[in-house]
Formats: C-alpha cells, sequence, structure tokens
C-alpha cells in the first residue's frame, strides 16, 4: 500500500506538471488518431489485396495491431519519461540522492514520471483491442487470458527496457537503444507468422517481442500450439528477475559524479 501512495503522489504531480501545456495535450490527441488511422489502413490495404498475414482472419490481426499500440502507449506513459532519467542522472550525480531514499531504487527510477500524450494512444488501443476481440468472438475465459497475457506483455516489454537503461551506469548515453526497442515493437505489429523465417525466429529469440504481441493473441483466441505462446509467463518473469539482479550488479559499479 505504501508503494501504491508512492505511485499515486508521483503521478498526480508529474501529471500536473505536464498539463500546462495543454496544447501539446490536444496535438498529441490528433497524433494519437492519425497515426492509429494509419496503421489500420494499413492492416486494411492487406486484406483488400487478398493477403491473410500467415493465415489470421482480419479480425484477429486487429487484435495483434491493438496489443502492440498499447505496448507502445506504455513506453510512452511510463518507460520513456523514467528510463531517459537513468542516463541523466548518471551523468550529474543526482542518482546518488534516490539510492539514499528509503525506497527501493528501481522503483523509484521506474515510476516517478508519467507521460500523459501517452493517454490517447493507450485509449486508442484498447478500443481497438476490445473491437477486434469482440468481433473475434472472444469468450469471458477468453478476455481473461488476453488480459492476464497482456499484464504478462507489459511486464516482459518493461523489464528488456530497464535492462538495457542500466547499462547507462556504464555506457551513459545509451537510452537510445530503448527507443530502438519501442520502435522495434511495430516490426510486430502484424502477427510474426506472416514474416519469413529468419526474421520470424529473430523477433522471438532474439527481440523477444513476439511474445509482446502475438503470443497474447494466440492465447486469447486459442490459437496457440505447443508451449511456445505460454512461454510469455516465465520469458516476462525470468526477464524482470534478471532487471533486478542486473541494477543491483549495475549499482556495485556507480560512482557519484557529484563528489
Amino acid at each position: 500500500m505504501r508503494y501504491l501512495r508512492l505511485i499515486g503522489i508521483f503521478w498526480a504531480a508529474s501529471a500536473a506538471a505536464r498539463m500546462e501545456y495543454r496544447a501539446a495535450f490536444a496535438v498529441s490527441i490528433v497524433a494519437a488518431f492519425v497515426e492509429t488511422g494509419g496503421k489500420l489502413f494499413g492492416v486494411y490495404l492487406f486484406y483488400t489485396s487478398g493477403y491473410d498475414l500467415g493465415g489470421w482472419r482480419w479480425q484477429e490481426a486487429l487484435l495483434v495491431l491493438g496489443l502492440a499500440q498499447m505496448v507502445d502507449a506504455f513506453f510512452v506513459l511510463i518507460f520513456q519519461p523514467n528510463l531517459r532519467r537513468i542516463s541523466e542522472m548518471v551523468q550529474d550525480g543526482t542518482l546518488d540522492f534516490v539510492l539514499l531514499k528509503p525506497v527501493d531504487s528501481q522503483f523509484w527510477m521506474s515510476v516517478q514520471q508519467v507521460g500523459v500524450v501517452g493517454l490517447p494512444y493507450l485509449a486508442l488501443a484498447l478500443g481497438v483491442v476490445g473491437y477486434a476481440g469482440a468481433a473475434s468472438g472472444l469468450s469471458p475465459a477468453g478476455w481473461l487470458v488476453l488480459a492476464v497475457a497482456a499484464a504478462g506483455a507489459l511486464l516482459l516489454a518493461y523489464a528488456l527496457a530497464f535492462l538495457f537503461a542500466t547499462t547507462s551506469i556504464w555506457f551513459v548515453k545509451i537510452f537510445n537503444v530503448v527507443f530502438f526497442l519501442s520502435s522495434m515493437i511495430w516490426s510486430a505489429q502484424y502477427p510474426v507468422q506472416a514474416y519469413a523465417r529468419p526474421f520470424r525466429l529473430f523477433l522471438t529469440f532474439v527481440l523477444p517481442v513476439y511474445f509482446m504481441t502475438t503470443a497474447p493473441a494466440e492465447l486469447a483466441l486459442g490459437r496457440a500450439t505447443g508451449g511456445a505462446s505460454w512461454a510469455i509467463f516465465l520469458v516476462a518473469i525470468g526477464l524482470f528477475a534478471l532487471s533486478r539482479a542486473f541494477w543491483r550488479f549495475a549499482l556495485r559499479f556507480y560512482t557519484s559524479a557529484s563528489s
């Protein structure tokens, strides 16, 4: 409960500060509609030309697209505003003050800021997921599986981004790699079965964005074959545990820039 109260305080203060620029938020709403419309139109073009994206129906492919936008919205909302600050705080030495606080340092670095411009993207993502799920005929059990799998996808995305951001302890200006990860998620906005085998393997085993988009949709739709899709939970938990251990390991090499 203490940590939940801290999140409420952090996000209320951060949102209040960012909403001073209301014009920027209004522009983000328009941009969200334009970008989402463009992505939907891209999927629509495939199906009007007779291409079925790896055997997935139109509504099922939209579910993957909606999940990809949801993960990307969380990058804008939570990951980028916070994880970027690791590099900044290592550079100017203010990470010292975080480490001295009576709160878990990884928690502090992960949730202190919120990027409200990501809210329109998240709202539209949930709308696409809701429409696609209803059009695909998801059962109540399917919706539950989708919610749990989507939570696993977000945990996986966070853990992977935090692992990359933690390397700032050594390389300082490495945060562009996290932006690269965010952009790579959009390479998996279509079901991975639509790609050639080498790229499909890359999106599954090298940069596991398959588990953030296609795998949750497969589980909810009952398309999961074997144990590949279910591995999302093992991958997410494993990477989160690794991110915790790696952060603590990296802090052993942190030397303050302020003293």
